[in-house]
């Protein structure tokens, strides 16, 4: 099944203590159908100290479900996303103005 949201959208969260933050999407694991979004979820991870890094207490951005995720349009306010087809290619689309997704 296609990918509704995908590495480099600009989302906002739906659902969490997070709740209305936005941000934009470094990795997707669609197997486990979460994502991390940079500067949301973030909690605070222990590591030692090694030749490269400092270490101590490190902010880690941490996996947030795809379903408490939705994609931001031109507007500015959260969207769902279909499909539709252009020609021969298939393109992702916003469901409140109809704006194509770049792809």
């Amino acid at each position: 099944m296609a990918a509704k949201l995908r590495k480099g959208d600009k989302v906002i969260v739906l659902a969490g203590k997070d709740k209305g933050k936005t941000g934009t999407i470094s990795s997707v694991d669609p197997k486990s159908g979460k994502a991390i979004v940079d500067g949301v979820k973030i909690a605070i991870r222990a590591t030692r100290q090694s030749q490269e890094s400092q270490g101590g207490r490190i902010p880690k951005a941490m996996p947030i479900d795809l379903s408490n995720l939705a994609i931001v349009d031109a507007n500015g306010k959260a969207t769902r996303v279909g499909f539709k087809m252009e020609g021969d290619k298939k393109v992702r689309f916003a469901k409140t103005t109809g704006d194509v997704i770049d792809a």
